[in-house]
């Protein structure tokens, strides 16, 4: 029986326990009550709702404030007369997801009633594509794959969603099936220079040169983005400077100085690799 009690005890103390962990990234905490961590000085939490706002983006909705005591979180008056939304941005702090014992003791729904208003078309393809590209757009490229493929299934040609869904792939190191989409979609639109921009970067990563010569050489050809034509060229000119092959390097070095400024950040690695081509 002692041991008993004392097990309920330590799974209490486990349970109500406010050692708040400030470890996850807003990214994956949408639509979850969260709290930021306090200033050095301060003695309260700011917490709040995060959601992703189709066309916004990622948004804190601020709830009030709350002090931890020694078992529970305690929820303080909200100061503010009216609703206050801010976007986050991908240097936002992490946050602490607030656990369902502290929602329960701030007296807070699951979720906000408002919350369906931003969902009313959440199951269209143009809102798919548009949370990918949130994600995509902060670095949470993994988190992007899941409602991209959903969208895909419904129409894979809709406007920027193959573009959205490879670069995901691409980000996350998921090549083949970046060119699996790729392929399909440069069937149906062989002029679009993004799709041959992410094809290239693809085949590059898998070390197929030859292939991603190929495709960067036909982006090039096609795009009017000068950005864009150095940014393909410079792909391949960092390639043969880790290869040490030098006449390819040279080659690539050229085509990116022909669509870049000179001193510009392009210009400056091009430079850079080759006083350092012997280190």
């Amino acid at each position: 029986m002692k041991k008993l009690l004392l097990l309920s005890i330590l799974l209490s103390n486990y349970c109500f326990s406010q050692d708040l962990k400030f470890d996850k990234k807003f990214s994956d905490a949408v639509d979850k009550w969260i709290a930021f961590d306090k200033d050095e000085n301060d003695s309260t939490y700011i917490y709040g709702f995060i959601y992703i706002d189709e066309q916004a983006g990622f948004t804190f909705d601020y709830g009030s404030r709350f002090k931890v005591n020694q078992n529970t979180v305690e929820k303080l008056p909200n100061e503010m007369e009216s609703s206050i939304k801010s976007r986050l941005s991908p240097n936002t702090a992490n946050v602490h997801i607030l656990s369902e014992n502290e929602v329960k003791q701030l007296n807070l729904p699951n979720q906000p009633d408002w919350l369906k208003f931003y969902k009313t078309n959440d199951n269209t393809v143009s809102y798919y594509k548009n949370i990918g590209y949130h994600y995509n757009a902060v670095g949470a490229s993994q988190n992007a794959i899941e409602p991209l493929l959903k969208g895909y299934k419904i129409e894979p040609h809709y406007e920027g969603l193959e573009f959205e869904l490879s670069y995901a792939y691409n980000a996350t190191k998921n090549h083949e099936k970046a060119i699996e989409i790729l392929n399909n979609a440069i069937e149906n639109d062989p002029e679009n220079f993004w799709f041959l921009r992410e094809l290239g970067f693809a085949y590059k990563n898998l070390g197929n040169f030859e292939k991603a010569e190929e495709t960067y050489n036909k982006g090039i050809a096609i795009s009017n983005d000068k950005n864009q034509k150095a940014e393909m060229a410079i792909n391949m000119a960092q390639s043969y400077f880790q290869l040490k092959n030098k006449q390819k390097f040279e080659e690539w070095a050229n085509i990116t100085k022909q669509y870049t400024e000179k001193g510009s950040q392009f210009d400056q690695y091009i430079e850079y690799w080759r006083e350092n081509w012997d280190k």
